[in-house]
């Protein structure tokens, strides 16, 4: 009875490990054609930015309306591009001053403030913070100038490398933390994200979780909103070592990255990092490439130099794996190449013997007591140059369908993490076309040795205007390739369809298609091909 629980355990542990390792590989696949859609969302961001620069054209716009356009164009681009965020602010400083209104100067400070110490100009964004009056600060700009404090605080406190100057940075941070809670009301998201801080500092995991929650349910999908508060849900689960939850809620939070277009991210990268200590390479590798596009198009220093230091780690690892993957590719196409030789060689030795068979039956045609034996002896050497013909074009299908079933395996192996395992590996389709383009090459060329005006011979059978006219590159198409292994005595469509994969169906279409054009009986054209090049 307890071996029966003992087993019935280890059963529910390991589907419960599995279904998380599948919910996971669908959200990365989620992810991945997220990614791939990138290019939309940035196009319905831009249109947004093209439609609110419209607005600026107007001639009889007032301050008021400029001041209001230029906010908003500062709103979509602080997390899409930097300088030009830092462009529609200035202007707006610009007409702050000369209209002499303090509240739109003070409140575009604080906004400059806040980018300049999130792209890491923090002597810039101190600076103006040094240069507001608090006292004339109007009361909805009060919270939002300890916001800006707590900020630039926190930043320098995380990016500081002496360690006086981080210890004083982060008392710093946690007084503006303190002072910014008591002029923020409870309901307030900058009140609930402070909260959920301070309780995760504490290691009360629970508390920032619910807390996390109530941010969460004002959030929609797809938002900077939301982006951020799951990036933050993901530092939980970090702190409590759910390594395979805080995955869940990074990838999550890419997507609303991706989705809102925001160039100013840090979800995949981290994400990318935690995929390359699991050992998957490639996804890592492509991640963290699109975060460096990402950090070049919104043009901010500090996450230039955030990626710097992940790329060289798994673009290094990337490197390796793709050298070993190419040098195992090579070796297989050497044996590959030295197997078609040694093949070819075998049916142009066969080949000559036929020719010597050959002139020896018409040497001795007169001889009435010897034709048939030579006949017979004639009929033998087709039958073995037959044989040995399907039998390398046998092998060379059936290398190709081993080589596809190869790659899946890899890329199934890759795919869950089973690095270690695998010394030869590749997954790309480009081997098995690659070989199957070779394979109908190596066939063209065996074939029309053999039979070095088939092509001739076969168009005339067929009625003037649908001969078949080859491409310059060609040597025989698919029309020609299905009659050639007919001539080579291969009738049964399921075995052409093999051979050249394709549907039997196709093969039947085509010999339909290509009797109907007979210059003869449709009937009898099959068995007329079979006379093409035959000795005479």
């Amino acid at each position: 009875m307890m071996k029966k629980v003992a087993l019935l355990f280890v059963f529910i542990v390991c589907s419960v490990v599995c279904l998380a390792g599948n919910q996971l590989d669908s959200l990365l696949n989620k992810l991945d054609k997220t990614i791939q859609e990138s290019k939309s969302y940035v196009e319905i961001r831009e249109r947004r930015i093209s439609k609110l620069k419209k607005g600026l054209n107007k001639k009889t716009l007032s301050p008021e309306q400029e001041y209001f356009i230029n906010k908003q164009l500062y709103t979509e681009y602080r997390i899409f591009i930097c300088d030009s965020a830092l462009h529609y602010l200035n202007k707006n400083l610009d007409i702050a001053e000369s209209v002499h209104n303090k509240k739109w100067m003070n409140e575009t400070k604080l906004f400059l403030s806040h980018l300049l110490s999130s792209s890491g100009m923090y002597r810039e964004s101190t600076d103006i913070l040094s240069s507001i009056n608090k006292k004339q600060l109007t009361k909805d700009l009060i919270p939002e100038y300890y916001r800006c404090s707590e900020h630039l605080y926190h930043e320098m406190y995380l990016y500081s490398h002496d360690q006086r100057l981080s210890e004083k940075y982060f008392d710093m941070f946690k007084a503006y933390q303190d002072t910014l809670l008591t002029v923020s009301l409870p309901s307030t998201e900058i009140y609930l994200a402070i909260k959920e801080q301070t309780v995760l500092e504490e290691r009360n995991f629970d508390e920032a979780r619910k807390t996390n929650s109530i941010r969460m349910s004002k959030a929609a999908f797809g938002t900077p909103e939301y982006a951020l508060i799951t990036f933050q849900r993901s530092l939980i689960d970090r702190e409590e070592g759910k390594t395979e939850d805080q995955k869940k809620e990074l990838i999550f939070s890419a997507m609303s990255d991706v989705k809102a277009a925001i160039k100013d991210n840090v979800s995949l990268c981290i994400l990318a990092t935690l995929l390359y200590q699991d050992g998957d390479i490639d996804r890592a590798y492509k991640y963290i490439k699109f975060s460096l596009e990402d950090a070049n198009f919104y043009n901010a220093r500090m996450r230039n130099i955030q990626i710097s230091n992940t790329l060289p780690i798994i673009e290094k690892s990337y490197q390796v794996k793709s050298d070993k993957q190419k040098n195992d590719l090579r070796i297989s196409l050497i044996l590959i190449s030295a197997l078609s030789l040694l093949l070819i060689g075998t049916l142009g030795y066969i080949y000559k013997q036929m020719r010597k068979l050959a002139k020896a039956r018409n040497e001795l045609r007169s001889i009435n007591s010897q034709l048939n034996a030579l006949n017979n002896e004639l009929a033998e050497a087709n039958h073995i140059k037959e044989e040995y013909i399907g039998l390398f074009l046998g092998i060379c299908s059936t290398y190709i369908d081993k080589l596809e079933s190869y790659r899946r395996m890899v890329n199934k192996k890759i795919t869950s993490g089973q690095i270690a395992e695998l010394l030869n590996i590749t997954k790309s389709a480009e081997l098995t076309e690659n070989e199957l383009k070779e394979f109908y090459n190596n066939f063209d060329n065996t074939f029309l040795h053999l039979y070095p005006k088939f092509v001739e011979e076969f168009n005339a059978l067929l009625v003037k205007e649908e001969r078949i006219i080859l491409k310059k590159s060609e040597l025989l198409n698919t029309e020609l390739r299905i009659f050639a292994l007919i001539r080579l005595g291969i009738d049964d469509s399921s075995k052409i369809a093999n051979l050249l994969r394709y549907s039997v169906n196709t093969i039947y279409n085509y010999r339909a298609k290509v009797k109907n054009k007979a210059l003869g009986s449709r009937e009898d054209f099959e068995s007329l091909v079979m006379k093409i090049g035959a000795f005479s």
